[in-house]
């Protein structure tokens, strides 16, 4: 990292309203990873997952809200970051996705393509991937499209559509869905003139998988989804031209001696140079990493290691790629750990922060 920039963590966590549910912290690597607090967010229900436009010096994080017959709707929250004192201000709240049949429509994960013009939204609940246009100065605008999942898995906890996530693929002319409930990942492509969602095609994972994360190698040829519920994760080799994923394999999450029932995997990130790839394990309480072949998509365990708090829902590698850090909801705590660029191997550097609820957390680089 520049000597002139400063690195910022943003967290989500579930949180009411009269809670600090957004937080912002100072993240010093030259001092091992030490969190220092800047600021705190109350007043937005549930912020569990956040995306920040460092060029427009925004932050986004999803909400809910009851309508007027008392469903639950998701909406977005959008402030701004001064990025010298880490204070955010909020600008405006737009609504994502009304109530329908199924119910509520509160949102799980929201991204963002890099010319800041689109926002996307997926409802876990609701079966819904909601496409949210966005002005020059990063205000959210209106919701331009809905695409609706239909159908359901074979395993409990899939009696109906789950997208849990969008991810734009490196040239970002496809979007890809990774859907828990119906064990897919479905490929989309944004009409920018017509604002809408075009279904490209789909791949589907093992029967009882439960797809959530998704991310793709830096090198572009190859993508990775875990899957929550049968601990796992599955590579695809990938053609951007046609935007096809072919898998490659799947490889469990989990020591042998450990029952992947006991277990729900959540995030799945790289290392910078794309040699290791990480995965969080919610039961059993630890990062998986492993060796990434990135000509075949194949991983080769390297270490598992406690998150040192309950139930790691996510976490991010700094941009400079020393450090990662996790979000354990149930240990209420973000827990710091240096990184091998040589074995990719994980060490507690001995800093954490306590913090209530967190399930995202997102750095960000500012000038200074």
């Amino acid at each position: 990292m520049k000597e002139n920039s400063r690195l910022l963590l943003f967290t989500g966590s579930y949180a009411s309203t009269t809670d600090n549910g957004v937080q912002v912290y100072e993240f010093d690597g030259g001092a091992g990873g030490k969190l220092k607090l800047l600021d705190s967010v109350q007043g937005i229900a549930n912020p569990t997952f956040v995306n920040v436009d460092t060029a427009k010096n925004r932050l986004y994080a999803i909400s809910e809200k009851l309508n007027g017959e008392g469903v639950k709707e998701g909406e977005v929250v959008t402030l701004s970051i001064d990025p010298q004192t880490g204070k955010l201000t909020e600008l405006s709240r737009i609504s994502t996705m009304p109530a329908s049949d199924a119910g509520q429509t509160t949102t799980c994960h929201i991204n963002r393509d890099s010319d800041g013009a689109y926002l996307v939204v997926c409802s876990y609940h609701g079966g819904l991937v909601g496409l949210l246009s966005v002005d020059a100065d990063g205000n959210p605008v209106r919701l331009t499209d809905t695409a609706v999942h239909t159908g359901k898995g074979t395993v409990p906890g899939q009696e109906k559509p789950h997208p849990h996530s969008a991810v734009f693929s490196p040239d970002e002319r496809f979007l890809f869905v990774s859907d828990l409930g119906l064990d897919l990942i479905r490929t989309y492509h944004i009409n920018r003139d017509a604002g809408t969602l075009e279904v490209q095609g789909e791949i589907k994972v093992a029967e009882g998988a439960g797809p959530r994360h998704f991310v793709f190698h830096p090198d572009g040829k190859s993508a990775y989804v875990i899957n929550e519920l049968n601990s796992t994760v599955t590579s695809f080799l990938y053609d951007s031209e046609s935007g096809v994923l072919k898998t490659s394999v799947t490889v469990p999450t989990l020591p042998d001696d450990y029952s992947y029932t006991n277990n729900g995997c959540a995030e799945i990130a790289f290392s910078k140079d794309g040699r290791y790839l990480y995965g969080s394990n919610r039961g059993h309480d630890s990062i998986v990493v492993y060796a990434v072949n990135a000509e075949t998509a194949e991983l080769t365990l390297a270490q598992h290691v406690s998150t040192r708090g309950g139930h790691p829902r996510h976490f991010t590698v700094t941009p400079d790629g020393g450090y990662l850090i996790v979000a354990n909801r149930d240990g209420n705590n973000l827990v710091v750990f240096s990184l091998d660029t040589a074995t990719g191997r994980l060490s507690f550097t001995g800093n954490e922060a306590e913090t209530s609820k967190p399930v995202c957390v997102k750095p960000a680089v500012f000038p200074v």
